[in-house]
């Protein structure tokens, strides 16, 4: 297993169905192209979790707290590899390709965060050619919007292009329609697990008390919808009708090798973002992504230069006392990096739509019907080896 994606060291979870019980949804944990059967597994070794492993979601097991995510991963470890347990955890994996994939857990709120410097100075540069390209408050806070939880969707599902008002350049009214600028946003997703009480901030240690994992995400947006609404109050229907996340959530634990420091800060921050401080760790992943659109690969953005820290952004949007619930998803916003095939937006790409792409199968300012995206991640795991993250697939259809 050291060559794969999915070895030991990572062990992502997930939700899954067989064809000949396609109601029973049960949790699952990836280990190479085979599924463990968490629940039939727990009954059968006398795991003391099996009551949450056994559950039709992942949240039970993600309300449970951090203690219980480390024995949990730490007995799912054993079963796999240790000599005296892995004929009888054979028994319960099941190859990949003949079960379901669904949501893994029930979303509560959906936010959506705004972190990366190249991202957010190229939307300036389009947007505001002749104005500063980042806001005053960009350097000083974590700038997200609340999102909508019941459009998040689990890849593989068909994203339909959405309808909605866009006023074209040069016309008095706006038009109602199908949008033609249909993007992407390949994201980093982080999945709450631990709930925090209303009027309790969550400070920048508490990361890993509260947040169970980790997941690809793809904020799909119709930029020409998002246009002719966002001022003054920011995106609505323009983001709301689609986002998708891997079907596996990756713990936390598991990428504890691809922690890196993020880029130096050009201002002091307050002390609630300050990660600085001596006894905090460094909040920065090193995850490595990649862009397909029809199998063709677009981009590669780098996660590592995230401007702010899915901690911060955690302890942002909780100062104000707002509660954490589990099942709360909340997005890096794009990645992008410093370099042209870095950008994680066909917004970026092809420079607002005046420079399309060539691709083999034509050119490409925004998707069009038919267009499959795929994100991909890998990070650094221990002693060389590499933690895959799972992938992202939609597909676009005609508005319905």
């Amino acid at each position: 297993m050291s060559d794969t994606l999915f070895g030991p060291d990572n062990l992502p979870y997930g939700l899954f169905s067989t064809p000949d019980a396609p109601g029973h949804r049960r949790l699952g944990v990836r280990f190479g192209d085979d599924v463990l059967d968490l629940g039939a597994a727990a009954a059968t070794f006398g795991s003391p979790h099996t009551e949450v492993l056994r559950a039709p979601s992942l949240n039970a097991l993600m309300a449970a707290g951090r203690p219980v995510w480390q024995a949990v991963r730490a007995e799912v470890r054993a079963w796999l590899t240790d000599e005296t347990h892995r004929e009888t955890a054979a028994r319960h994996l099941l190859p990949l390709h003949q079960v379901r994939l669904h949501l893994p857990f029930d979303v509560a709120d959906y936010v959506d965060f705004y972190a990366s410097e190249h991202h957010a100075t190229n939307v300036g540069r389009i947007f505001r050619p002749d104005g500063d390209a980042l806001t005053p408050n960009w350097k000083h806070l974590p700038i997200g919007y609340h999102g909508r939880a019941g459009t998040v969707v689990v890849s593989g599902t068909p994203v339909p292009r959405p309808r909605g008002q866009r006023k074209p350049p040069g016309e008095p009214v706006p038009a109602f329609g199908p949008s033609q600028r249909l993007d992407i946003e390949a994201e980093v997703g982080f999945v709450v697990g631990t709930p925090s009480a209303m009027g309790s901030p969550v400070e920048l240690a508490g990361f890993r008390e509260h947040v169970f994992g980790v997941t690809l995400l793809n904020d799909w947006s119709a930029r020409d919808i998002q246009a002719w609404e966002y001022v003054p109050l920011g995106p609505f229907l323009g983001k709301s009708f689609a986002t998708t996340i891997s079907p596996w959530i990756t713990p936390l634990d598991a990428l504890d090798a691809a922690r890196v420091t993020p880029p130096p800060r050009d201002f002091p921050l307050l002390p609630y973002l300050d990660d600085s401080a001596d006894g905090i760790e460094p909040g920065g992943y090193d995850l490595h992504m990649t862009v397909r659109l029809n199998g063709h690969t677009l981009a590669e953005p780098p996660f590592s230069t995230m401007y702010w820290t899915a901690a911060q952004q955690l302890a942002h949007m909780t100062v104000n006392g707002a509660s954490l619930r589990t099942g709360d998803l909340y997005a890096s916003g794009t990645v992008s990096g410093a370099e042209p095939a870095q950008r994680g937006s066909l917004l970026e790409l092809t420079w607002g739509g005046r420079e399309p792409l060539e691709l083999p199968d034509g050119k490409r300012a925004f998707l069009e019907d038919g267009d499959e995206v795929t994100l991909t991640a890998w990070a650094p795991g221990p002693d060389g080896t590499r933690i895959g993250l799972g992938d992202v697939t939609g597909r676009v259809t005609p508005a319905e």
